[in-house]
């Protein structure tokens, strides 16, 4: 009897032992899966496609993010520009779809909810549109203003883009407000007659390579 309750009390043991490490292994594979399952989440720019009904550029953007893991979450963003460029004799017009590549970086986290906190990251991005100037001006004899135009033409552009923003829950639901700023770089250009573009859809209007962008989304997490 004592060799059988010795063999009993230690197959209870190794059983114990075995189910116990068992569970380990499922709660540690669950937490793996919590860490790298996707999630989704879906956001529209109402800010710019609201001004766009007063103003003169139709601006029409939205993003899909998806987290990585707890920090690291990367997005794509994409578009349509329409704008045009009046100003020191210019007149000029451009339209066209963008997408923008990249990732970013919550920099600090609410506790409660890793979707919540402020953030910071850097995208790739091109543009492919139509442009087309119907007045530049130039120097004439006896410095006359001169008009010329251009035929319509397509190019494209690409450039470098910073992001540093903030996305909150609103209430319990699925819906988020993300508010983020953008410092552009335009990195290279397609050039019609060597002319350097006053417009590029995504990248707004600017004479330089540095621009300045600005989003308010409305965004949904799946």
């Amino acid at each position: 009897m004592r060799i059988v309750s010795i063999f009993i009390c230690a197959f209870s043991l190794l059983s114990v032992s075995v189910f116990s490490q068992t569970k380990k292994e499922e709660k540690k594979q669950d937490s793996i899966k919590w860490q790298y399952k996707p999630n989704f989440t879906v956001g529209v720019d109402v800010l710019n496609l609201g001004i766009g009904f007063f103003g003169d550029r139709q601006l029409i953007q939205g993003f899909i993010s998806s987290r990585i893991n707890k920090k690291v979450h990367a997005v794509i963003d994409v578009g349509y520009d329409n704008n045009i460029y009046q100003k020191n004799g210019y007149d000029a017009k451009a339209d066209g779809l963008f997408a923008k590549i990249g990732g970013f970086y919550m920099l600090s986290t609410d506790p409660e909810n890793a979707l919540n906190g402020f953030y910071a990251g850097g995208k790739l991005a091109g543009s492919f549109y139509n442009q087309e100037y119907k007045a530049i001006p130039v120097k004439g004899l006896n410095s006359d203003g001169i008009f010329v135009s251009f035929d319509p033409s397509t190019q494209s552009s690409y450039w470098i883009e910073a992001m540093l923003g903030a996305r909150v829950q609103v209430f319990n639901s699925n819906f988020f407000i993300d508010v983020n700023v953008q410092p552009r770089y335009l990195a290279y250009t397609t050039k019609q007659d060597e002319i350097e573009p006053m417009i590029v859809p995504g990248f707004g209007k600017s004479s330089g390579s540095f621009n300045m962008g600005f989003s308010w989304n409305i965004a949904y997490k799946f």
